[in-house]
């Protein structure tokens, strides 16, 4: 499949900073961009590479949203604990003037507008016969399916929030929060018309229709634990997000190779893929330059994330011989300025170095100690069959179907290993077992922070709150003492720029 070089980020410089809550654009918002197949394909490019930004999934984002699952520190700031990013996103106590709250915030709203235009200009074709005819309504929906997907992370993230479902104008610039059942009541409806829309007939950039099922899948799953308050009365969240889910099943496979799906030679587009951010030197993620060690490279890397000592326990202990751990962790390597080794936990023991004391975040960063480049073809990956298959194995659990067992198998096949003893305990275990398997498997994909708390305040407290704090490997000179008040760490705070900027929100 061939990678794109999108040529649309001129429109982002055009954007008002203020949330993307004030702005009304002077670009796409006219009925002339979706007349054609090719202009409103063009429109929809820039659709998928506002995701793709250094403020979103680019970098910013994911710093985010990997720090403030619980499962990481930075040396971004200072090699302590106690630098500014420590001892707020990854405490879990991130502030409104947090620079990722603002950014993450600020990105989604950008997305949703150029989508909202789309959805406002672009007539949808009631019988599409040509090519062009379903090209335009393949772009409806994917303007819908990436609407959705937006608010979804919003709500999951800050609670209520505006809802904006069309393009702002000077009448409608202060808007304020809606109920959160009200904003998963507009996801559905979003993924529904994406799921009647949507038809493959757009190049390989787009997702296919298999994508609008499976992020339907993820949102009855989210509210199949939710607060009766976010529930509509009556119906079975686990049974429809099944339904959703096994759509996908058979449509895609596992790639054979775990790491290969991280690398840049083979790893971009495979049969695994559902839902893949295209990437071109012209126009690539940071995730090279933030996400691979220093000194691992010749290139110029920052080495961002590191991980929680806990966590990597964990797998290692879980599964020993899983080779997804040499993919995921990194904890020894040649300093290719020196020439000499550097040793990470778990390679030496924890001690009162900070940098030392976690291994390396290694799954996004680069493979090649001889790289020079920051700039990289490498795709990112926001939904994968294998995490598909983990959540049908976590809805059958809960149905009880007896399908549960096979789908975790076929995850654990592919990297030679099969379901461990919590697997068989009964469906409280197999519960236990399949959430610390999407953390084996998913980890610092842009996933933890959502999967850690899906099942609510008490689940995010005992597994991964309280299993950090009370730790025996606990070292208060490195480790960040992460928050357990639920009001903080369960939603983000509002960024104070839409607070100062949006007359009808005021905390």
């Amino acid at each position: 499949m061939k990678n794109y070089k999108f040529t649309l980020l001129l429109i982002f410089g055009l954007i008002a900073s203020s949330c993307d809550l004030e702005e009304e654009p002077p670009f796409l918002a006219n009925e002339n961009v979706y007349s054609t197949a090719s202009t409103a394909t063009s429109a929809l490019i820039g659709m998928y590479q506002s995701l793709i930004t250094y403020d979103y999934y680019g970098n910013e984002f994911m710093n985010l949203t990997c720090l403030n699952s619980g499962f990481g520190v930075t040396k971004r700031g200072g090699q302590r604990n106690t630098n500014i990013h420590n001892t707020t996103t990854a405490s879990l106590k991130p502030t409104s003037s947090t620079r990722q709250v603002e950014l993450a915030w600020s990105s989604m709203y950008r997305t949703i507008g150029l989508a909202n235009d789309a959805i406002k200009s672009a007539k949808v074709v009631e019988n599409p016969v040509t090519q062009d005819d379903k090209v335009i309504n393949d772009v409806i929906g994917q303007a819908y399916f990436l609407r959705a997907f937006n608010y979804f992370n919003l709500v999951r993230m800050w609670g209520e929030v505006p809802l904006r479902i069309s393009p702002a104008t000077k009448e409608t610039i202060h808007l304020a929060k809606s109920p959160i059942k009200d904003v998963y009541a507009q996801i559905i409806n979003d993924v529904k018309m994406a799921q009647s829309l949507m038809n493959s007939s757009i190049g390989d950039f787009a997702v296919k229709p298999y994508a609008a099922d499976m992020l339907l899948a993820k949102v009855y799953m989210q509210l199949a634990t939710a607060p009766a308050t976010h529930q509509e009365a009556g119906l079975n969240y686990w049974d429809l997000a099944y339904k959703e889910a096994i759509k996908v099943y058979g449509a895609y496979s596992l790639y054979p190779s775990y790491a290969g799906l991280f690398e840049v030679s083979n790893g971009n587009n495979t049969s695994e893929s559902i839902f893949e951010l295209q990437s071109s030197e012209g126009a690539s993620s940071d995730h090279i330059r933030a996400f691979t060690p220093s000194n691992f490279s010749t290139s110029q890397n920052f080495g961002w994330l590191q991980v929680n000592s806990e966590v990597y326990d964990l797998h290692a202990t879980t599964y020993p011989n899983d080779p997804r751990i040499e993919s995921t962790y990194l904890s020894e390597f040649i300093n290719v300025r020196n020439g000499k080794p550097f040793k990470l936990y778990p390679v030496v023991p924890r001690s009162n170095n900070f940098l030392r004391s976690f291994p390396y975040f290694f799954k996004l960063g680069t493979k090649n100690p001889e790289n020079v480049s920051t700039l990289h073809n490498k795709n990112f990956k926001i939904y994968r069959y294998a995490d598909l298959l983990l959540m049908l194995a976590e809805i059958s659990n809960e149905l009880q179907n007896g399908e549960e067992l096979g789908y975790v198998s076929e995850v654990l096949a592919r990297v030679g290993l099969t379901p461990q003893a919590e697997y068989s305990g009964g469906k409280d275990s197999f519960r236990k077992a399949i959430m610390k398997e999407y953390q084996f498997e998913l980890l610092f994909e842009g996933q933890d922070w959502f999967t850690n708390r899906r099942r609510g305040y008490t689940y995010f407290l005992e597994n991964v709150i309280n299993y950090h704090n009370n730790h025996p490997n606990f070292n208060p000179r490195v480790d960040v003492k992460l928050e357990t008040d639920e009001a903080t760490v369960m939603y983000l705070p509002i960024p104070q720029i839409e607070i100062t900027t949006n007359q009808l929100i005021s905390e």
